[in-house]
């Protein structure tokens, strides 16, 4: 069992800039940002795998980055240029890897609002 902690969230301007921060409680072969707003599905925003892979969605790249600590098992989602459709909640997500098994965990959100 992996727990993940979320912190970071908040209001900022449009063009302005928040990291978040997501902390598992062990070791991810994967790590990933989702975010969600009320009514819709969540979505993928990015992602890391090992300690240099990373993807992101369209409507991100170039303006936001994914990192991480494997020493803290600490994954870090920098988002710069925001913009008030970026408002949405948040998700951390960890992918862990057993004897060919993998299982899906979640952290419990944090909010992002950006005002224009």
């Amino acid at each position: 069992q992996v727990q993940l902690v979320e912190s970071g969230g908040g209001l900022v301007q449009a063009g302005g800039s928040l990291k978040l921060s997501c902390t598992a409680s062990g070791r991810a072969s994967a790590m990933n940002w989702y975010r969600q707003t009320p009514g819709n599905e969540r979505d993928f925003v990015a992602g890391i795998i090992g300690g240099s892979s990373t993807n992101y969605a369209d409507s991100v790249k170039g303006r936001f980055t994914i990192s991480r600590d494997d020493a803290t098992n600490t994954v870090y989602l920098q988002m710069d240029s925001l913009k008030p459709e970026d408002t949405a909640s948040y998700y951390c997500n960890a992918i862990t890897e057993t004897d060919g098994h993998y299982r899906n965990y979640w952290g419990q959100g944090t909010h992002v609002t950006v005002s224009s």
